[in-house]
């Protein structure tokens, strides 16, 4: 969102700062143009529910080479410059894509609670053309709840900010814009975790005795609900026989060959736990680095915004609200890494990429 302060500071000082935040910029663009390519060129990652990582992807980008160099020479002139029209275009484009950002993490979180706990069905659902209406849908939200600040926007000579004028319009675009968005994916995320670990327990109790009396149990479904964006691909299940001749055969075996075949059982449900246990251990950090980045990088921007608004004299001093602001920015930086950097199949085609190989 569009910074509410400018900078003033030593020559050296506003040097350093302008290359960081320079830097920080030219990251974003690289990672997320990166993304972007990959997805694009291999073959193995056109899913739809890559198709929203890539949006995000490209709503990052614009952040990055629309939004975050304005910004930069906005900070550093300590005035704005580029005069009124160019001042509209950038508030436009700041909020509308940094709102944008936020809803399509919201949309993403609704996408992976939903091949979760409805994997059969919303399997046969999740097409490109459903991931295109939802990427539509995140667009024309974030158009909704932007344009209203604008509009009642008070122009301001040598300024290029958005002031709330009354608690509505500032409840309004937050809430909108960040609140709402945020106690969604807090419900559904932690629905996802709960219904990751019930899953892994049930894998679990399943393997844990596969023989009793000489018989065999039942086989735990591998058509379990899981989700290749939230949880890891399910382990094979062990091989077990297929007819009643060969389970008859299995159970007049020797007993030598019986105690060899359970204690191999045995190890192999001890293993099984333990896949299940580091796995649910990496759903749980993969879901604590989502959430944690998205509140650490937006929460204090947006309760600046409301505290601002109902009282004028809590002001922070413009380098602070610059850096609330960049705090925010830096979320376009970090959500690439976080969406990709767990799955295979992204680390493979970063790796593909970043060595030049032709072929993906």
């Amino acid at each position: 969102m569009a910074s509410n302060g400018t900078y003033a500071g030593k020559p050296v000082d506003v040097i350093i700062l302008s290359l960081t935040l320079s830097f920080l910029a030219v990251l974003t663009t690289a990672i997320n143009c990166l993304v972007i390519t990959a997805i694009i060129v291999t073959r193995k990652l056109h899913h739809p529910a890559n198709y929203l990582i890539c949006s995000l992807a490209v709503t990052d980008l614009l952040v990055a080479i629309l939004v975050m160099p304005f910004s930069i020479v906005y900070i550093v002139m300590n005035t704005w410059v580029m005069g009124e029209v160019m001042c509209n275009i950038w508030l436009i484009v700041d909020i509308t894509c940094c709102t944008c950002s936020i809803l399509h993490l919201a949309a993403i979180a609704v996408d992976r609670y939903r091949a979760i706990t409805d994997a059969v069905e919303y399997s046969r659902k999740r097409t490109s053309l459903r991931a295109a209406i939802m990427i539509s849908v995140v667009w024309l939200l974030s158009i909704v709840v932007s344009l209203p600040p604008m509009l009642l926007r008070r122009q301001e000579e040598n300024t290029c900010i958005i002031k709330h004028d009354n608690i509505g319009s500032a409840l309004y675009s937050t809430f909108g814009a960040f609140y709402i968005p945020l106690i969604l994916i807090l419900i559904l995320y932690y629905k996802i975790y709960r219904a990751a670990r019930t899953l892994y327990n049930r894998r679990a109790s399943c393997l844990n005795k596969p023989e009793m009396n000489g018989h065999m149990l039942p086989k735990c479904s591998d058509m379990e609900p899981t989700s290749p964006d939230t949880l890891s691909p399910p382990e094979k299940s062990v091989s077990e026989p297929s007819t009643e001749g060969d389970r008859a055969r299995i159970t007049v075996k020797s007993p030598k060959s019986r105690s060899r075949r359970e204690r191999s059982c045995r190890e192999q449900s001890v293993r099984r736990h333990r896949i299940s246990s580091t796995r649910e251990r990496k759903a749980a950090t993969t879901l604590g680095l989502i959430l944690g980045a998205f509140v650490i990088c937006w929460l204090p921007f947006f309760i600046h915004e409301v505290i601002v608004t109902i009282c004028e004299s809590c002001s922070l001093s413009p380098e602070m609200t610059n850096f609330l602001t960049w705090l925010g920015y830096l979320n376009s930086l970090i959500n690439p890494l976080i969406y990709t950097i767990f799955n295979e199949d992204f680390k493979r085609a970063f790796q593909k990429l970043i060595k030049c190989k032709n072929y993906l």
